[in-house]
């Protein structure tokens, strides 16, 4: 795969030194040896937006997004390499995401955590996959942000049919399907949704109860999650945000979670001890407005970063 490092551009403070740099100026591209750290892989797709009858244009969220990190500040992190992307452009969804968890797989096998960038949340599917294959003996828990369930029955893959999915392999492996959906709006999700989820043992947490004065007992709620698992998958829908913060999405929300409440839970994730993935998925930046939702998708991007230990 090739990696374009064209859009790792920006500023540069020289006078102020290393302590001045940023992003673009520290990334490097994914080579084979290279010091374990954090390798940003893009999943240019939105095959399963289509499908699932959204607004389509998130195949190019993985650059722009790229452009969005560049220039901010690095602090101390992991070494940050790019990955490159896997890209999905002739409708064949099924092979790009097993390209997708091949490249997941590798990355995780060398020692990296691998920071996806969607693409719509057709990404999830393929990115569990990679990191089930390099950790077969790990019971991984996925943490999702969503206004969605995404556990829709469907007569094909889509982007409203990942954890379904993922279930359905769960139970070919005999293994336990932990999932935690965090954000859930009741007026997009059908009652024949809410069904699913239960019956899947899934737990979930309504956007209406995570407002800014009840984050403690939603870090409750999440490490209670997290303790339960051996390792954990974050994923986060950016339409878990408000329209207001994140209209470059294929379904905006008309209520949606505080931005500085899902910073919040994604740190806690990410300084866990447990995180093995994450990924940011269905940022269309046609419906982008003055680049605000770059912007929010980048800084829980940058978040995640700067929060995790391993």
């Amino acid at each position: 795969m090739t990696i374009d490092m064209s859009m790792w551009t920006g500023r540069i403070d020289s006078a102020e030194g290393d302590a001045a740099r940023r992003w673009h100026q520290l990334i490097q591209p994914l080579a084979a040896g290279s010091t374990p750290g954090i390798a940003i892989l893009g999943f240019a797709c939105d095959e399963g937006v289509r499908r699932n009858q959204g607004r389509v244009g998130a195949a190019a969220g993985p650059l722009a997004l790229r452009r969005a990190l560049a220039n901010l500040a690095h602090h101390p992190t992991l070494p940050l390499y790019d990955a490159g992307t896997v890209v999905c452009d002739d409708g064949d969804l099924d092979a790009a995401q097993q390209r997708l968890a091949a490249s997941v797989a590798a990355i995780v096998q060398a020692g990296h955590l691998p920071l996806l960038l969607g693409g719509g949340h057709e990404t999830a599917y393929g990115h569990w996959l990679g990191l089930a294959t390099a950790q077969p003996a790990k019971r991984i828990g996925i943490v999702n942000f969503d206004a969605h369930f995404d556990l829709r029955t469907a007569r094909q893959a889509s982007s409203g049919t990942p954890f379904a999915q993922i279930a359905a392999d769960c139970a070919a492996r005999g293994q336990h399907f932990r999932y935690l959906c965090l954000g859930v709006a009741e007026t997009a999700n059908t009652r024949a949704l809410f069904e699913a989820a239960a019956n899947l043992g899934a737990e979930w947490r309504l956007d209406s109860d995570m407002t800014p004065w009840q984050l403690a007992d939603t870090r409750h709620q999440l490490a209670g999650f997290i303790d339960s698992v051996d390792a954990v998958y974050l994923t986060i829908d950016l339409d878990v945000l408000p329209a207001s913060v994140m209209p470059a999405v294929s379904a905006p929300a008309g209520y949606g979670v505080d931005i500085s409440v899902i910073e919040a839970l994604v740190a806690k994730v990410a300084s866990s001890g447990k995180l093995i993935g994450a990924d940011l998925v269905e940022f269309n930046p046609t419906f982008d407005i003055d680049s605000h939702g770059a912007k929010a998708a980048a800084r829980l991007a940058w978040s995640i970063a700067r929060k995790l230990r391993r």
